[in-house]
């Protein structure tokens, strides 16, 4: 059976599994799911996931399902100034829980490692499979990703555009901040940038991969100069963002454009 993603472009989660997707070359079928008109808080979707969240990916016995965490914060509840329906879709911009028999992980991380190691001989070697060296450097840098780049980024992608959405204008206190612990990490990329192509080598793995969904957006703001002033960071980013898998998804990730 193929796979069947259920999710919506737009959000950072299903953006990372359909880029990992496209570059095992599966076949797959992506339902969308309307946010904006709470198609995730329905009976049809909800019998998918009774967490009403996005992405859902269906494997045979194996079911994939989100997880509502937000973009860098979580909101309790509509504002004044934002719709229901506006606040059904920011809810679900980041996260995923994954149920296998009786185990469950939250983390979308661990869906991309798991379509990578299931489909290992398909498409490209995200995870250096037949390197225990390459392998763990991977890991190494994933793990770098999620603990270090992440809580830097995500913050500010927040104030940027889920900010607006809740009828508030981006602080730029909270952006500097975080601005600042960025440019941090990213000037030890910039360094072990100029001697490897890659993060963990000289190849693309998923732990080059895991950085576009948020990397995507931040370049669409005025803060992308964090990246454009480092100019190894710069062109590691130009290579990765322009790989036929990601450029395919990122036709679709118009969040916060009409």
């Amino acid at each position: 059976m193929a796979l069947k993603l259920y999710g919506a472009p737009m959000s950072t989660c299903t953006s990372r599994v359909l880029t990992c997707l496209h570059e095992k070359d599966l076949d797959f079928e992506l339902v969308l799911v309307d946010l904006f008109a709470g198609e995730h808080k329905q009976p049809p979707f909800l019998a998918k996931n009774p967490f009403g969240q996005i992405p859902a990916l269906e494997d045979d016995d194996l079911t994939v399902f989100g997880f509502g965490l937000l973009i860098g914060k979580l909101i309790v509840g509509p504002t004044q100034s934002m719709s229901s329906k506006v606040w059904l879709a920011v809810q679900t911009l980041n996260g995923v829980y994954v149920r296998c028999c009786e185990v469950s992980i939250i983390e979308s991380r661990a869906i991309t490692s798991y379509v990578a190691e299931k489909f290992k001989e398909t498409g490209y070697d995200l995870t250096r499979h037949q390197n225990i060296k390459e392998a763990a450097l991977v890991k190494v840098w994933t793990e770098v990703e999620s603990q270090q780049f992440h809580p830097a980024i995500a913050p500010i992608i927040f104030q940027f555009f889920v900010a607006p959405l809740q009828g508030n204008s981006p602080d730029q206190t909270i952006i500097d901040a975080k601005l600042e612990k960025l440019g941090k990490v990213l000037d030890i990329y910039e360094a072990k940038l100029t001697s490897t192509k890659y993060l963990a080598g000289d190849f693309y793995s998923l732990a080059d991969l895991h950085h576009l969904p948020y990397a995507y957006y931040l370049m669409k703001t005025p803060a992308a100069s964090v990246v454009n002033e480092r100019p190894h960071v710069k062109a590691w980013w130009e290579d990765i963002s322009t790989r036929p898998a990601f450029k395919k998804v990122a036709e679709g990730m118009n969040f916060g454009e009409k």
